[in-house]
């Protein structure tokens, strides 16, 4: 590695100016990414609900749908607007009881039902079926061209209005939560190293990476915009460390070899060595987020690990290099560390190990129950404000027609009508229930069939399925709608086993059971495999038992701490903080281990080596973990989406959490099972012979 460390010094500025160049298609890259705004989107596509939503856009040519509100309008102006909606790129029908009936027809005739589903006092609803996806930018566009020909007295809602809102508000945001980021990160650089230039050329190396690493996301066709609102906030915060090490082993070199170029090449040496370990950790814990079956962890994970890699590289190569070309200004404005000296700290901590290992046995079951019993939510337009038109859309719906989600049904169109209108009519004995909208509800007793337009058959029946639909009163992801939907569906296998049930609702109740089980699979894949890593790292089977544990209780508590303050978490942030605090914060452990194995191979008793490793690794891992906090801390204050926003506040926390448990737990392990981890590491065999002699 010295080799390469010298490589890299000799052509530090051709990969300088090779690193800028690259910027260019990295950024082409960026900007032609696609970005999906569609969460329920990831979900696989073997289950039910998602061929359901094929069969509809094969069978029906209609893919999203939206309920669009109108109120203080007559009848005629109405039907106005509904031609002018009709006319709307990629607008498949919009459905109204002038559908089905002339305006003129008096209003007894009607059947009871469709104009209960179609009216309720001073407004009426229409259904406006698109022709494409809920989440396909040919919807996003119809979405706001109906409501630019929309009034103030009109609401839109639905899924793709949502989505529409949320990629509006998403790319409104997404540069702020750069800006806070980097100015949040400067001054706490700034701060704590000893320089007021280095930060400027961390954050600079680390933006070319993070560059790099969404410029390559072309290649994976999109990316979720969870992980483009992350990406680079998560990078920054995760990478920072590298490039803290790389600069505190040039110091540590400066004052062996009077050469800054030699100092250099040796200081890339030993940052290779340790970087790439420690890296290790961080890359398997966005890795496990690839074995969820809800494909966005596939879509974090590879974006993260990938960021990972791309930034452990730039920190030996692009950063060295910037480094040795602003040498000069560096020392020119170099300072002293404004940190306050922790030697005190530290020998009070490893001197009470008692009392925090008693800490630990008391709050460990406690903070196991609240992060199990923390509340957490599947409705996804509760993670946008209360301003935007979609979530407004959804209140008037709840409140003038007290209508939750509308379900989708699709059965055999060979099954008897005898056989629909018993089915129809148990549905509709289901509690939460409004109405089941069909042919054989709209020709009831009165109506037949050759008045009900050819256009609205087209999309309501075809020579395989007949499409119905199901308004009820419960909302999306409740425990209400839930049990709607199983006996919905019990009800539907029993007169057609091949019928399914689609819409948001039953989406969401899949994922609730699908991210349940990713919970526990992602969970344990990433504990898996940061335990191998660190058991080859320590040659030890015990010392990942007792790193994974102490970041695993940290990880109880962060998770823990909404239980007990009644705040209710998106679901995607209750799978993936934990893998990710485990793969970003474990460094902190490994770094104090390492010197804690060092002192005890050098013959250094138990006391001793625990206070010079905690002494000597205390700074570091406050450094690391107040840039984790400032990187993250800012945006989760900012964003308005709440998905971001508590993403960004556990991972903020998690870093500080992982930080005091580290500092102040790890060492009482240490202290009590000193015996045992040396009887079962390979690396400590050394200090275990010194003790005999």
């Amino acid at each position: 590695m010295l080799k390469f460390g010298k490589k890299v010094v000799k052509f530090r500025i051709p990969i300088f100016i090779l690193s800028i160049l690259l910027l260019l298609p990295a950024g082409y890259g960026y900007i032609n990414t696609r970005i999906n705004y569609d969460v329920l989107s990831y979900l696989p596509g073997e289950i039910e609900t998602m061929k359901g939503q094929d069969i509809l856009a094969d069978e029906f040519g209609t893919g999203a749908y939206s309920m669009f509100v109108c109120e203080g309008m007559n009848n005629k102006d109405v039907a106005k607007l509904k031609e002018k909606l009709e006319q709307v790129d990629h607008v498949h029908k919009v459905i109204w009881y002038d559908s089905f009936f002339d305006l003129s027809m008096p209003m007894e005739m009607l059947p009871q039902k469709v104009l209960d589903i179609f009216n309720s006092e001073d407004s009426t609803m229409m259904f406006i079926i698109f022709d494409t996806t809920t989440s396909a930018d040919e919807t996003m566009d119809a979405i706001k061209e109906i409501r630019s020909l929309a009034g103030k007295q009109c609401f839109l809602s639905g899924m793709s209005a949502i989505v529409t809102d949320t990629k509006e508000l998403a790319e409104k945001e997404v540069f702020a939560y750069v800006v806070i980021a980097v100015i949040l990160s400067a001054i706490v650089l700034s701060v704590c190293m000893e320089s007021f230039f280095i930060p400027v050329l961390f954050l600079l190396g680390i933006g070319i990476a993070i560059v790099y690493n969404l410029g390559t996301n072309i290649l994976m066709g999109e990316i979720s915009y969870i992980t483009k609102a992350l990406a680079a906030v998560l990078q920054l915060g995760v990478t920072m460390d590298y490039s803290i090490f790389l600069w505190h082993s040039y110091q540590e070199q400066l004052t062996v070899y009077e050469d800054h170029k030699e100092a250099m090449a040796h200081a890339i040496e030993k940052t290779v060595k340790s970087v790439v370990g420690s890296s290790l950790t961080t890359v398997a814990g966005f890795a496990a987020l690839c074995f969820m079956s809800f494909t966005l962890g596939l879509d974090l994970g590879i974006v993260m690990a990938k960021g990972v890699v791309i930034g452990v590289i730039c920190c030996v190569t692009v950063l060295p290099s910037m480094i040795m070309i602003f040498d000069k200004v560096l020392a020119k404005t170099s300072h002293r560390s404004f940190l306050p000296d922790t030697n005190r700290l530290s020998g009070f901590i490893t001197r009470h190990y008692k009392v925090f290992a008693l800490i630990l046995v008391l709050l460990i079951v406690p903070a196991a129950y609240c992060q199990k019993n923390a509340s957490v939510y599947y409705n996804l337009d509760e993670t946008l404000p209360d301003y935007l038109p979609s979530t407004q859309a959804n209140e008037r719906l709840q409140n003038d027609y007290q209508m939750g989600a509308l379900h989708m049904l699709l059965i055999d169109s060979s099954l008897p009508s005898k056989e629909v209108r018993d089915m129809i009519s148990e549905m509709e004995k289901v509690d939460g229930v409004k109405s089941v909208l069909g042919l054989e509800t709209i020709l009831g007793s009165r109506i037949p069939e050759s008045m009900i337009p050819s256009s609205i058959k087209e999309v309501m029946e075809n020579e395989n399925y007949e499409l119905m639909m199901i308004s009820n009163e419960y909302k999306t992801a409740s425990p209400e709608v839930n049990a709607q939907l199983e006996q919905l569906n019990t009800i539907l296998k029993k007169h057609d086993p091949t019928g399914m049930l689609v819409g948001e609702a039953p989406c969401t109740k899949d994922l609730i059971t699908i991210t349940d089980k990713d919970f526990k699979v992602v969970n344990s894949v990433s504990i898996l495999a940061v335990f191998v890593i660190i058991m080859f790292v320590f040659k030890s089977w015990f010392i990942p038992i007792v790193l994974v544990a102490v970041i695993e209780f940290a990880i109880f508590i962060n998770l823990g701490i909404p239980y007990l303050t009644g705040t209710s978490l998106p679901f995607i942030a209750s799978i993936v903080i934990g893998t990710i605090q485990l793969g970003s914060t474990v460094d902190y452990a490994i770094l104090m281990t390492g010197r804690y194995e060092t002192e005890r191979c050098n013959g250094k008793s138990k006391k001793e080596a625990i206070a010079i490793a905690h002494r000597t690794s205390m700074k570091s891992i406050m450094v690391s973990a107040i840039s984790f906090f400032a990187a993250t801390f800012g945006v989760g204050l900012y964003s308005d989406i709440d998905m971001i926003s508590a993403l960004c506040n556990l991972m903020a926390r998690g870093a500080l959490i992982s930080m005091v448990v580290v500092l102040c737990v790890l060492p009482s392990m240490f202290m009590l099972l000193d015996g045992v981890i040396c009887k079962t590491s390979k690396n400590f065999k050394e200090a275990l012979h010194h003790e005999q002699k």
